[in-house]
């Protein structure tokens, strides 16, 4: 029998992209590459029997031309609190290896990965407030990173702008942009300033995206 699994998270992304990021807008990236880091909180989840709720977990990808052109590097950190069942469950998920193949974004951006690096148990500590457009994310010795509200150039006030995915999508129906900078030190070192940023909710199972009725 396949897996039958779901998770809900709170998330944060962010990437080197300019805030009109091509993902969303299925034109190419800002620069010609794609490096981007993102984490997020399990709110609910559970695989094959074995409960998520409250673990971290956080993905660094790099990208040397478009994401679909492949050749990227993949780094997965785990929640050094998951227990053996639970790294399996995650390692399994976050690695694009449960469900239907391209029917959620672990799924489809790890297919574009030619390189896995050993995955890493480590303390992440994460804060995301969609609404407010604001994360914090920290993993010691390897990543920092901010998440803020765009200013509106024109007058200074907040920039409210946020995408609705009826259908067509593989990994959010709404999500909430801002800007992100990122530093990650290590193999996968690169840094983001006052980029891409993403404050969504995601809800998976084996299926693929889980929509509200």
């Amino acid at each position: 029998m396949s897996d039958q699994w779901i998770v809900q998270a709170t998330t944060f992304a962010n990437c080197n992209c300019l805030i009109n990021c091509g993902c969303q807008f299925n034109m190419p990236t800002s620069y010609g590459f794609c490096n981007f880091v993102m984490a997020g909180h399990i709110d609910e989840g559970n695989f094959n029997g074995t409960a998520l709720n409250g673990l971290n977990y956080a993905c660094i990808f790099a990208f040397p031309g478009e994401i679909a052109e492949g050749n990227g590097r993949q780094l997965i950190v785990v929640d050094e609190r998951a227990d053996e069942d639970q790294r399996a469950a995650l390692q399994k998920i976050l690695s694009g290896q449960a469900g239907e193949a391209g029917s959620n974004h672990f799924s489809v951006f790890s297919s574009m990965c030619s390189e896995l690096l050993a995955t890493e148990y480590l303390p992440i500590e994460i804060e995301v407030d969609i609404a407010a457009r604001s994360a914090s994310l920290k993993v010691p010795g390897l990543i920092e990173s901010v998440g803020k509200p765009a200013i509106n150039v024109f007058n200074g006030d907040l920039l409210h702008i946020a995408i609705a995915r009826p259908s067509g999508s593989f990994e959010y129906t709404y999500a909430e942009l801002g800007l992100g900078t990122t530093t990650v030190t290590g193999a996968m070192e690169m840094h983001l300033d006052a980029s891409y940023g993403q404050f969504c909710t995601i809800h998976y199972n084996q299926e693929g995206m889980v929509r509200a009725a």
